[in-house]
């Protein structure tokens, strides 16, 4: 079992920053590749990032790369994902989630077994 809980979430304007954390407990936290995902009103989750275990390799949507980094602390069992530029359009409830079966985080919300319980990103234009 992995519990994972969101923090950092909050309102910014248009082209502001913000810094998300997720806070792993329950599972040896280097054993386990992360992701986060985003849903908006009325839309389906989405991938945004992944990271593998030991932060080496890294994957993103096209929507957010170059704006978005995810990075983990294996010593701290925490990873985070560093939001800059953000527009109206990335104001959704962000979620991280956790899987054993991967090296690298897959894309696919389906493949992980471990979710938290997401914090809210709001963007004003």
């Amino acid at each position: 079992q992995v519990q994972l809980v969101e923090s950092g979430g909050g309102s910014v304007q248009a082209g502001g920053s913000l810094r998300l954390s997720c806070a792993a407990s329950g599972r040896t936290f280097s054993t386990t590749s992360m992701g986060w995902f985003r849903q908006a009103p009325g839309k389906e989750r989405e991938f945004v990032t992944a990271i593998s275990r030991s932060g080496g390799s890294t994957n993103y949507a096209d929507s957010v790369k170059g704006r978005f980094t995810i990075s983990r602390d294996n010593a701290k069992n925490t990873v985070y994902l560093q939001m800059d530029k953000l527009t109206p359009e990335d104001t959704a409830v962000y979620y991280c989630a956790a899987t054993g079966r991967y090296y690298l985080g897959p894309r696919s919300a389906t493949e992980y077994d471990y979710w938290g319980q997401g914090t809210q990103v709001t963007v004003s234009s």
